[in-house]
């Protein structure tokens, strides 16, 4: 549980570091948003709200922590979220690119789930 504890550490101070460097929308009307659901470990980074008359729901970044593993699921932005994680201690092999298709995840470097 205390390796658990340390991903989903990590897991939150990269998406509150990420939110807090792209303060851009702040003007606009478009909200940053944090979830962080750690009962079922499901971890996201949106931005909500409305651009004039255009309504804005984004998902840039989503993480789940499945089966003791960090599950990459989304990333829309140009970090290297899965270096990043290492960076902070996590092993790679603990780390999925759940974005990328089954038979591509051996080829990354990382985990394989």
């Amino acid at each position: 549980m205390e390796r658990i504890d340390q991903y989903r550490q990590a897991i939150r101070k990269l998406l509150t570091d990420r939110s807090l460097s792209d303060r851009s929308n702040l003007q606009s009307g478009i909200e940053s948003q944090l979830i962080f659901d750690t009962e079922h470990d499901r971890y996201q980074l949106l931005d909500v709200g409305w651009e004039e008359l255009k309504r804005i729901y984004n998902c840039f970044i989503h993480i789940d922590i499945k089966d003791d593993k960090i599950w990459i699921q989304r990333n829309m932005t140009e970090a290297d979220l899965a270096q990043e994680l290492v960076e902070m201690g996590i092993p790679k092999e603990d780390i999925i690119l759940g974005l990328h298709p089954a038979y591509k995840r051996p080829y990354t470097g990382y985990g394989v789930a």
